[in-house]
């Protein structure tokens, strides 16, 4: 019988990221020495890469900073919680976000494609977390914003992981304002900047939608395009960040209350895990 412990499965587990069965065939067979297994774990796992490609990869973490009138955010994924609050990955997920900020990134394809100091790409790092984890691990989306002012705000939905939801503001004003504005964002999940900025196919459809409803409900037609026109205010007042009601102060809107404080926001980015 191999010679270990339990305490060396749950080391080399937190070393890894790989799963309890997994860990201890690998001890099994390298006979408890904790070197060769962590070879073993990744010479099997670089052999299932190509096994994981169709996999979904729903959890993870968000990672997102803004200094001197720069943001940036990069959303990594994997398969599982528990890999997603391990250190390895964790530590990886920094790797790649630091990589971000030194290139400049704005995309996820340029980031994984770029080569790190010790000439190895993105991808290159991917693949081996991938290989020793046993899960498959990709960088989903890439987000930098540039502008006079330039908040980020990172939020947490589960206090044992890392943060699921990810903010960047730009636009010009106090930076107090921009940050309250990215906590509002994260929490209410705006899809468009504007009214202005909502597609006018959209906007018809909501048009369309609320004039049927309002038909069904037996809505008096004299009556009709002053319904229609306000749930379509309404349709704005969910989804426009500027028409929405400002979350600390629900009675204005975020346009109103960057309004009073000398503030403009001119363009944002919201990352949730797997969203």
């Amino acid at each position: 019988m191999a010679n270990y412990t339990a305490a060396d499965i749950k080391a080399l587990r937190e070393a890894t990221g790989a799963g309890m069965l997994d860990v201890k065939k690998a001890l099994d067979e390298a006979e408890g020495d904790t070197g060769k297994a962590t070879e073993i774990l990744r010479v099997k796992g670089l052999k299932g890469v190509s096994k994981r490609e169709g996999r979904t990869t729903s959890n993870g973490l968000v990672l997102a900073e803004a200094e001197g009138g720069v943001g940036t955010m990069v959303e990594v994924l994997c398969e599982t919680d528990f890999v997603a609050k391990g250190e390895k990955f964790i530590a990886l997920a920094q790797q790649v976000f630091d990589q971000a900020v030194a290139i400049k990134a704005a995309d996820a394809e340029a980031l994984t494609a770029s080569s790190t100091t010790d000439g190895q790409t993105i991808q290159d790092l991917l693949d081996s977390a991938n290989a020793t984890i046993g899960e498959k691990i990709e960088v989903k989306r890439v987000s930098r914003i540039e502008a006079p002012v330039v908040a980020a705000y990172l939020h947490k939905t589960s206090p044992d992981l890392p943060a699921q939801i990810g903010v960047l503001v730009g636009g010009e004003g106090a930076d107090g304002v921009a940050r309250d504005v990215a906590m509002h964002i994260a929490a209410f999940a705006p899809t468009y900047l504007s009214r202005e900025d909502v597609p006018e196919d959209v906007v018809a459809n909501e048009r369309r939608i609320a004039e049927e409803t309002a038909k069904e409900e037996g809505k008096p037609e004299a009556a009709l395009p002053k319904i229609v026109e306000g749930r379509v205010n309404g349709y704005f007042k969910e989804n426009a960040l500027l028409d929405q009601p400002f979350a600390k102060e629900a009675k204005k809107s975020v346009a109103k209350v960057l309004e009073e404080n000398g503030g403009k926001v001119t363009q944002f980015a919201r990352f949730r895990v797997g969203g």
